[in-house]
């Protein structure tokens, strides 16, 4: 990142630098040369870097196409979207640029790729003119790290004995090393992309306070946000679910929107995808996701780190992402190299073929137990063998899609031919697609299934025969708790039977069998232990697979034309990841048959997987909660932890969406596919799961004849466009935020109040109390739910006190902009389990000394009179997080996060 001679002196009063490898970076930083950038074949008007971003070039995406707003083709618009200070600043740059390009330690391997017809696609740093052997040994990730350090080797952030410790991967990644990696790009979605923006909008107030230049704060790589977490299932089962939905979204959200509108207008090399274009991951897979990037004619690999766990959905196709939080990718925005433990890279060969009517959801949950079993926290994840190219991209990304559910850092899938032919599928160009592949195949990054593979090195091996996969479920509390769908009738009665836990709900034997009786809307229901009340298509994970998607289309026209019926009472939904899947099924005609079937487009976007389900009917609502019915939601997700799909749903299934609409049709959880029916036909015959399940031939041939290139490339023409309650919004042309301080969504931060250029040093910690005593399995949705307020919480209390109704509570998530509210919102999942309780579930604890059963904020405030938190984990064996808090000495819990915050904060915003 480049650093004026203006603020390298006042960098050099900083002091206590960090103990950890990538604090010596950022700190030495301060009084030391300024970080070279990655070389560009030119330094002219039109083709410079600033700081370590090559300035953004689609070059391979049509004018058409809306990436930024500009057309990244032409230099003209390109250079406009640069603002430099002075003609005296760019001459300046240029000529440091042109400086450092040249220090680099391997520009003798800096060569150009040229095209079939004559000329060249661009340069790059060519890994076979290494002649080093150990590199083709190398697992196809971890060349992506290598070739990322090579490029940007400055001798500063990254050396030459960065680059030496990745060509060594074999010996130096048991030592658990640590190397930095620059990503290519940023992904957000507004539940986490909010607090992102808020901070760097808190930076430049900063910046103007301390008598700087505010403008000088500005992602220094791509950072493409997508809008896809704000809506909710409020409406269902109506053909106009859609747009009612849309308007409620907008109604909530108007505020959060118009913000992030206007940090799309504010801040340089910042996307803003609007509400109802779809899902963050789907549209990354289809649009956003470049494979190679060719920036003023340099050629390198696609790369991204993302605010959403679920960002390694594009490892499948052949570029490496991963989830990362926020200060990371923050760091990563504003240019600076992310300092990673080299990781260790589990092969897992897959071989065979899927048998007919296995999905590749039945796929991913059997993936996702293998590997947990095996653990692989911290890990890559590459698959390999010839059944690799037996599966389609959309099941690739499926898989890659939960990588966090099993515990992965990714699970990559390297790019070979059906990439390739998924790429011309989604629009993307015969031209950009034959400079990607003839980059990758240059850099021995291509893998060609017809030619001999040469052995690669992997820290361990894993091998699946597709074959042996069977139809399965997995739930009802964890994503890697597989259960073969034959099993299902005696696992959930396992789970009655069990003491409470991830696989029990201890209800007496003799309530097993309770059968609630109600009115619903004037027509007799019953539920019972087990009873469907939410079946929901949604997710990522799914919806952005056409075998899948049309595979539950099938599943509902087979029901409806036998006379079977979903129960009115069983809240259904569908929500496509975008708009290319309304595309396919009403091309299909399927659509009509999901409709019938209660399976209304809902939205697009991330809807019940993330915990924007709705509420339940309210007889239904009452019928669970005042007779302690164990319900269950099915939905075509990846995660179902406990409080995070309803409030009311306590057992959660994921499957697959042709799974989500037979169990829809059954209305219960408790059933025997092969040997009980789902219902009576019209002409009162029993009705078995197997009258209704599509063959894999039915289904490729509905696939072959629905899914076609013109629909994504219309699809994402059109949302370039916006919709007219996204362009209807107003905002502000001034790059300073107009903080309201009443707002209860987005709330000016308190990181840099009474803020000076001395940072404050570290101070002991001593007499430390226990605040929360967990034990395994704690995620984030424990730590930071996203999913409703509940009307007792302290973030409740907050939101009441300051006149706001229940019914316009939002969610957590989507106030996460508002770190007072984000403060009472810590630790509030419903379900989770403190040992200071005793066997109690809930978001409360024990004040120590005094006894005091209070929230886990209000504990933390009482705390705060004479002390704060501080967070103290470890992780076990599985990779999820053993967690102590203890309180500290210190002004309050909340602010000692804020400090944490504060000192990153300021360390980044003086980078600039």
């Amino acid at each position: 990142m480049y650093i004026t001679s203006g603020t390298s002196s006042l960098l050099r009063r900083a002091s206590h630098p960090s103990s950890s490898r990538a604090g010596k970076r950022a700190f030495s930083s301060l009084s030391r040369k300024p970080a070279s950038p990655s070389p560009s074949p030119s330094c002219n008007s039109n083709s410079y870097s600033v700081g370590h971003q090559h300035l953004r070039s689609l070059s391979f995406l049509s004018a058409a196409r809306w990436s930024h707003g500009v057309d990244w083709k032409s230099p003209t618009s390109l250079a406009s979207q640069i603002r430099i200070a002075s003609a005296f600043a760019h001459t300046q740059l240029h000529r440091k640029i042109a400086t450092m390009a040249s220090e680099n330690a391997f520009k003798g391997i800096f060569t150009g790729l040229p095209k079939p017809g004559g000329g060249e696609f661009g340069k790059f740093y060519s890994l076979p003119a290494l002649n080093d052997p150990r590199i083709d040994k190398l697992p196809y990730s971890i060349r992506i790290l290598l070739e990322s350090a090579i490029r940007n080797c400055d001798g500063f952030q990254v050396t030459k004995a960065d680059v030496e410790k990745i060509i060594d991967w074999e010996k130096t990644s048991p030592k658990l090393v640590e190397i930095p990696f620059k990503p290519a790009r940023v992904l957000l979605q507004d539940f986490t992309g909010v607090p992102c923006v808020v901070d760097l909008a808190c930076m430049r107030d900063a910046m103007n306070n301390l008598g700087s230049d505010s403008k000088k704060i500005n992602p220094l790589v791509p950072v493409d946000l997508v809008i896809d977490h704000s809506v909710q299932v409020d409406v269902a089962r109506s053909e106009n679910a859609v747009q009612a939905n849309m308007e409620l979204e907008f109604q909530r959200n108007k505020e959060r929107f118009a913000f992030l509108k206007w940090g799309s207008n504010a801040f340089q090399n910042m996307l803003v995808v609007p509400p109802g274009s779809g899902i963050v991951h789907q549209v990354n897979l289809e649009y956003l996701g470049r494979v190679v990037f060719n920036t003023e004619g340099v050629l390198y690999p696609d790369s991204v780190v993302g605010t959403d766990s679920h960002t390694t959905m594009i490892d499948g196709l052949g570029v490496a992402g991963w989830g990362v939080g926020g200060i990371e990718a923050e760091a990563a925005m504003l240019g600076q190299p992310m300092s990673m433990v080299l990781p260790g890279v589990v092969g897992f060969k897959l071989s065979g073929k899927l048998q007919d009517g296995v999905t590749a959801t039945d796929l991913v949950l059997t993936v996702t137990e293998m590997l947990r079993k095996h653990g692989v926290v911290g890990k890559f994840v590459e698959f390999h063998g010839e059944g690799v190219g037996k599966i389609s991209l959309a099941d690739r990304a499926t898989i890659a899609n939960m990588s966090p559910e099993y515990g992965a850092t990714m699970g990559f899938f390297p790019v070979d031919h059906v990439t390739l032919q998924y790429l011309k599928l989604t629009g993307r160009s015969d031209e950009t697609v034959a400079m990607i592949e003839a980059y990758l195949r240059a850099n021995n990054m291509f893998v060609d299934y017809s030619e001999p593979q040469q052995d690669r090195v992997y820290s361990s091996y894993l091998h699946l025969d597709l074959a042996d996969v069977e139809p399965c479920i997995s739930g009802p509390k964890r994503p890697h708790d597989r259960v073969p769908l034959k099993q299902m009738k005696s696992d959930w009665h396992s789970c009655l039977d069990n003491k409470v836990g991830f696989k029990g709900f201890a209800v007496p034997k003799e309530a097993q069998e309770k059968v609630v009786k109600f009115s619903f809307h004037g027509q007799p229901a019953e539920l019972k232990h087990g009873s469907v009340v939410i079946a929901a298509i949604t997710s990522c994970t799914n919806t952005s697979n056409p075998s899948v998607m049309l595979g539950a289309g099938l599943v509902a026209k087979k029901a409806s034309e036998l006379g079977l019926q979903v129960k009115p009472w069983v809240k259904t939904s569908l929500a496509p990841g975008s708009g290319v899947v309304t595309k396919y099924l009403l091309k299909s005609g399927l659509q009509k048959y999901l409709n019938q079937q209660g399976f209304n487009i809902v939205g697009y976007g991330c809807t019940t997987c993330i915990g924007n389900s709705g509420d339940l009917d309210e007889s239904v609502g009452a019928a669970i909660s005042e007779n302690d019915i164990v319900a269950a939601a099915v939905l075509s997700g990846n995660r179902n932890f406990e409080g995070r799909v309803h409030p009311l749903t306590r057992a959660n299934y994921l499957a697959s969406p042709p799974l989500v609409v037979a169990y829809a049709l059954a209305g219960t959880v408790d059933i025997d596919f092969e040997k009980e029916p789902i219902g009576v036909s019209k002409d009162g015959k029993d009705v078995y799961f197997r009258d209704i399940w599509p063959t894999s031939a039915e289904v490729a041939e509905v696939v072959q004849s629905s899914v076609l290139p013109d629909m994504f490339k219309s699809t994402y023409e059109a949302i370039t466009k916006g919709n007219p309650m996204w362009n209807k919004l107003s905002v502000s042309t001034e790059k300073l935020y107009s903080w309201d301080p009443n707002s209860t969504y987005i709330h000016e931060p308190p990181y840099f109040k009474n803020m000076t250029m001395d940072p404050p040093g570290p101070h002991g910690v001593k007499d430390a109390y226990c605040l929360l005593n967990f034990g395994d399995s704690i995620t984030t949705d424990h730590i930071s739910p996203a999913g409703s307020i509940n009307k007792d919480s302290p973030a409740a209390k907050f939101l009441m006190e300051r006149g706001v109704d229940r019914k316009d509570f939002n969610s957590y998530g989507s106030r996460r902009g508002n770190d007072e509210i984000m403060a009472r919102g810590t630790f509030a999942n419903i379900r989770i389990v403190n040992k200071l309780l005793k066997g109690e579930v809930g978001p409360r604890t024990v004040h120590i000394p005094s006894g005091e059963k209070l929230y886990v904020f209000d504990a933390a405030m009482v705390i705060s009179l004479d002390s704060s938190i501080n967070l103290l984990w470890h992780k076990d064996k599985d990779g999820a997080i053993h967690t102590l808090i203890c309180s500290l000495y210190t002004p309050t819990w909340l602010n000692i996060l804020k400090k944490v915050k504060n000192t990153l904060m300021l360390l980044y915003m003086l980078y600039l």
